[in-house]
């Protein structure tokens, strides 16, 4: 008997975190709304509340830690390092994406770690170092923290209404969305962050420049600000490059470049340079990979063997060199080609109110002066308030000390405790909050010693007062309390500037001796693009070309590994590199992209490939439209390294053909009319221009366009002069004299 088909049960599996209601199903709608209600959620999240610093100079994740580590009482000088563990378990109840991520915004933190001009960290334990790839930081429970002195200034008056303070996630406690720093820790110390779509990234500056740049623009908005902020301070020290234009370009916008370049010793006993300092931007590992790299390609053959001395003592590389070697001309050479010189990418993105904003420096000091500004003047209306009610409080004991026997009375005949307090508002004509505070005085301050004492504040809390309600009248008066505060932090925290300065002037820039290696080559190149560097004995050994299938070469040539190459594009576009640059390849193998590897624009190809040493000769370039430009190769030749030329040649018509020449010679030209045209490029005037639309040289009939451009070969050549000599074309027709013996058109 057939089995009777069952019903498909319901799906009574209880609900939990992996099953979503709903999941599964195919929804249509637009990608637009779908990228606005699933996507931009996130990536507002990502640029308000993860990546980006605020005007405090912390992300949240920064300020969630040492907010915690601050209620765990680790500033107090007289508390004990706590594990690292028991402090990252405690940011958890304000940060929930877990204990690495905790752990490592620690690290950075900390002053074992070495990120930062003034670590907001005391650190025990092995934290790792920012400048190494490879010295990691211990596990949490074997390292010890607390919170720096410094952070003092970070925590100062918090208490006091001074910020605003918000739930945290699970709504069990409160946080707050700013720090109170009473100096400008948002350019003393480095900050990075990568959102969506934007990025930001603060160089730090000298604590006591930022200070006393911040203090004169409270004074004079216009203030030269290069004549007190000299330049980024990074903790790693370095030489920084002083360009003026640079840094105000920095200063005014907050974007630029910074270049540095590592401090060296060397020892001449030993023959050796120490590297001692080396730039914020890069690792050790990536200095010695690359020099390492470099010696392997025989660019460096002065270096005999790199070795990374880092210890207790602090970062050094050695460079043991061979004999003979001069090492400042090495290190110019090194600052060069490697990381030892590097740029720091200044971007000073930060979050304004919740808004994304690149701002100068003196646009970020500005801003957060305004924010110390509402931070002093919460503070004094938080003080104002409290005086005014301890003076309140004061007025009461006053009226009681006229009668205390009155006081006394009035408490013990009450048969009632709830009556105590309006008894005594109506025996002393005090107010419920007065007379709730003398009833909550102790039997043995109810004397009148205790109380002439008390009230003895009273003047004072009034003038204190009087004083509070100026200050909050006055924007001057905040500004000074500012500046006072400014003073006091310089005073206890000020430290020597790290990174000092060189001048291009006092740096010899001499062009150094090319140690490319020179050896003849065979460039092949094909018409899909592909690019192949070939030695003669290599060839010799395999002759034929490997290729895509339908591709085939299209030039080739013999070179030297020092020639420069220029690469035309069909889109009037010129990209210059070296054959030294690319590897020297087999016939065998494929060989290089060149749209790849010369990163060509999209939908761009290679037209043709020119090698030069001495940039002699010319460019022919010929057009659809039946014309001709003849452009000096010399035309190409840049002093800078640019590696893209716009407007290499004219774009009014299409490229037929860019065909290089040593000297003048013949031409043969083709058009689609079946007409073909031999002339001497002697007749065209070269024209320095790189972008001239040339001239006619094939007067085209209606429709007809060029089709191809070719050098006339040797064989070619003899065969041209019997039809010049006769004047009659190969097919035996005559020919049409274009007024020079020649050109001739068959």
């Amino acid at each position: 008997m057939p089995r009777k088909k069952e019903s498909p049960k319901k799906n009574t599996a209880p609900k939990h975190e992996a099953y979503i209601e709903g999941s599964g199903i195919v929804v249509d709608g637009e990608i637009t709304g779908l990228l606005k209600n699933n996507y931009m959620p996130y990536a507002m999240s990502v640029i308000i509340s993860r990546a980006l610093p605020e005007i405090d100079g912390f992300k949240p994740s920064h300020r969630k830690l040492l907010y915690m580590m601050y209620k765990r009482g680790l500033l107090s000088p007289d508390k004990e390092r706590s594990k690292s563990a028991n402090v990252v378990g405690e940011t958890m109840k304000l940060n929930p994406h877990g204990d690495a991520a905790i752990y490592e915004t620690m690290v950075r933190l900390t002053r074992g770690n070495e990120a930062l001009l003034h670590p907001f960290v005391d650190s025990k334990g092995n934290f790792g170092k920012q400048y190494s790839s490879k010295m990691r930081y211990a596990a949490a429970r074997y390292t010890e923290v607390k919170l720096e002195k410094i952070c003092n200034e970070l925590f100062r008056d918090i208490d006091k209404e001074t910020v605003d303070f918000v739930p945290n996630y699970d709504n069990t406690m409160t946080e707050p969305t700013l720090l109170p720093a009473t100096f400008p820790t948002v350019l003393v110390n480095a900050n990075t962050g990568i959102a969506v779509g934007m990025a930001s990234n603060v160089c730090p500056f000298n604590l006591e420049e930022v200070c006393e740049t911040c203090i004169a623009l409270m004074k004079d908005p216009n203030h030269d600000i290069l004549s007190t902020l000299k330049g980024p301070d990074f903790p790693g020290g370095g030489m920084m490059l002083y360009d003026e234009a640079e840094l105000n370009k920095v200063y005014e916008t907050g974007r630029g470049s910074i270049k540095v370049r590592s401090k060296y010793n060397y020892d001449k006993s030993s023959n050796c340079l120490e590297i001692t300092e080396i730039p914020y931007t890069t690792t050790i590992e990536a200095i010695i990979d690359k020099i390492v790299e470099l010696v392997k390609a025989g660019k460096i053959r002065e270096i005999s063997y790199i070795r990374d001395e880092t210890d207790i003592d602090g970062l050094k590389i050695a460079i043991d060199l061979k004999r003979g070697t001069d090492p400042d001309k090495l290190m110019q050479k090194l600052y060069r080609l490697t990381p030892l010189q590097d740029a720091y990418p200044c971007n000073f993105n930060i979050l304004i109110a919740g808004t994304p904003k690149v701002m100068g420096v003196r646009e970020i000091l500005t801003e957060w002066t305004a924010f110390r500004e509402e931070c002093v003047s919460r503070r004094t209306y938080y003080d104002l308030h409290k005086k005014m009610d301890k003076l309140h409080m004061l007025e009461a004991l006053a009226k009681i000390l006229l009668d205390i026997d009155k006081a006394i009375r009035i408490i013990r005949e009450t048969e009632n405790e709830a009556d105590v307090v309006p008894n005594l508002m109506i025996g002393f004509g005090i107010d419920e909050i007065q007379a709730e505070y003398v009833a909550e005085i102790k039997l043995r301050n109810i004397n009148k010693q205790y109380i002439l004492r008390r009230i003895e504040e009273v003047d004072s809390l009034k003038a204190e007062i009087a004083e509070l309600e100026e200050i909050l009248k006055d924007k001057k008066k905040i500004r000074k309390i500012i500046v006072g505060e400014l003073r006091e932090v310089i005073k206890n925290y000020a430290k020597p500037r790290k990174t000092l300065f060189y001048y291009k002037s006092d740096v010899e820039d001499e062009e150094l001796a090319d140690d490319t290696p020179d050896y003849p080559v065979n460039i092949f190149v094909s018409a899909e693009g592909y690019f192949k560097k070939i030695t003669p004995q290599s060839l010799r050994m395999s002759s034929e070309q490997k290729l895509k299938e339908g591709d085939y070469i299209t030039q080739s040539f013999e070179s030297s590994n020092r020639s420069d190459l220029l690469f035309f594009s069909d889109s009037a576009q010129c990209y210059k590199s070296r054959a030294s640059a690319f590897d020297d390849s087999k016939a065998s193998v494929m060989g290089d992209y060149i749209p790849a590897k010369l990163s060509f624009d999209e939908g761009e190809n290679l037209c043709s490939v020119v090698p030069t040493t001495d940039y002699s000769g010319y460019m022919m370039f010929f057009f659809e439209n039946g014309k001709a430009a003849k452009v000096p190769l010399n035309s190409y030749e840049t002093k800078t390294n640019r590696k893209k030329l716009a407007k290499a040649y004219s774009d009014k018509s299409p490229l037929i053909g860019a065909i290089f020449i040593a000297d003048d010679c013949d031409i043969l030209l083709r058009s689609s009319s079946g007409h073909a045209l031999v002339f001497n490029t002697a007749m065209i005037l070269p024209k320095t221009t790189r972008d001239s639309q040339g001239v006619q040289v094939m007067t085209l009939r209606k429709s007809a366009k060029l089709t191809s451009a070719a050098i006339i070969e040797a064989e070619q050549a003899a065969d041209l002069e019997k039809y010049r000599s006769k004047n009659v074309p190969a097919a035996g027709k005559p020919a049409k004299e274009l007024g020079d013996s020649n050109q001739l058109m068959f």
